[in-house]
């Protein structure tokens, strides 16, 4: 593959920009450079792909991916055949007949981040330094939890999306996430000590920042905003810097936040109709995933067998 042939895709997924996400964008690039790839070792043209080619690369690709990869890089290929004016292979029925097998020969069950409850949350902001990072990371930890926030959704938050209520709570504005796109937004409010650690951050950070939640350097705080993979490595510094167990530590990810807040609603006895609401869920399958753990806290089984 040239490379005006690889300009040619990439130019016309710019034509994508500002309709979805940045998110969306990176799997779009990055599915595609993937198959064209493929097609330069296979010495095969990639636009417009055969039904058999891409049947074929199908299989090459399920090698080493979940099938819901697979999945995805097909919606990827169909988005720049039909950006670049091309006949859609990925509707023939040999594709769909492919994609099960490869479904079928997996059988995945999808792996579940483990929930940072609330007494897990408390051991991690109670580490954090009395310094301009360990403010911003208690605050972070705390409001994440609150919001049961997406970690895209977390880093996105604005300081005018911020307001804070005379009961000592705080009422945030969470203007976009993954399951609403065209920003209708949701409000959401923080427990008081959520509040209180946010007051914290803001007095030191100041009020010029646009950023709820922005970088610091050199005890300075950035007009700019957190990358979403800041998040999860969050997590995993705090868990590690509160001595919690390596093996608990390798099953916390960016959504253990989320995770975490929602099974602890459960066990409190909220319904899963409410648990939506407050996290901006659309499915009930995806939820349930969530809290299928809620009565095993495997922190807590593993943290007693060290002692």
């Amino acid at each position: 593959m040239d490379n005006i042939e690889t300009h040619t895709w990439r130019h016309q997924f710019e034509r994508l920009e500002g309709a979805y996400s940045p998110s969306t964008m990176r799997g779009y690039y990055a599915d595609v450079e993937h198959y064209t790839k493929y097609c330069s070792t296979k010495g095969i043209n990639p636009f417009p792909t055969s039904v058999s080619d891409l049947c074929n690369y199908m299989d090459f690709a399920a090698q080493g991916s979940a099938s819901a990869t697979v999945r995805r890089r097909i919606y990827s290929i169909r988005k720049i055949h039909q950006l670049m004016s091309f006949p859609d292979p990925t509707r023939d029925e040999n594709v769909n007949l492919c994609l099960r097998r490869i479904r079928r020969s997996k059988l995945e069950r999808p792996r579940q981040a483990l929930g940072l409850n609330k007494s897990m949350l408390n051991l991690l902001i109670e580490c954090q330094p009395k310094t301009p990072w360990g403010l911003r990371n208690a605050a972070m930890l705390s409001i994440g939890y609150d919001l049961l926030n997406r970690r895209s959704e977390l880093v996105a938050l604005n300081t005018s999306d911020v307001h804070f209520e005379p009961s000592g709570t705080a009422r945030i504005l969470i203007r976009r996430s993954k399951s609403d796109q065209y920003g209708s937004g949701r409000v959401a409010f923080t427990s008081r000590s959520s509040a209180d650690l946010l007051r914290s951050w803001l007095d030191w950070r100041g009020p010029e920042i646009e950023p709820l939640f922005c970088g610091i350097y050199k005890s300075t705080p950035l007009n700019r905003s957190l990358e979403a993979s800041f998040v999860k490595r969050l997590i995993k510094q705090s868990a590690k810097l509160a001595g919690l167990p390596e093996m608990t530590i390798a099953t916390l990810s960016g959504h253990s936040l989320r995770v975490g807040a929602a099974q602890d609603l459960l066990t409190m006895g909220h319904d899963t109709s409410a648990i939506m609401r407050a996290g901006g869920w659309k499915s009930v399958n995806i939820l349930a995933r969530y809290l299928e753990y809620s009565n095993y806290n495997v922190w807590e089984n593993s943290a007693a067998s060290n002692n």
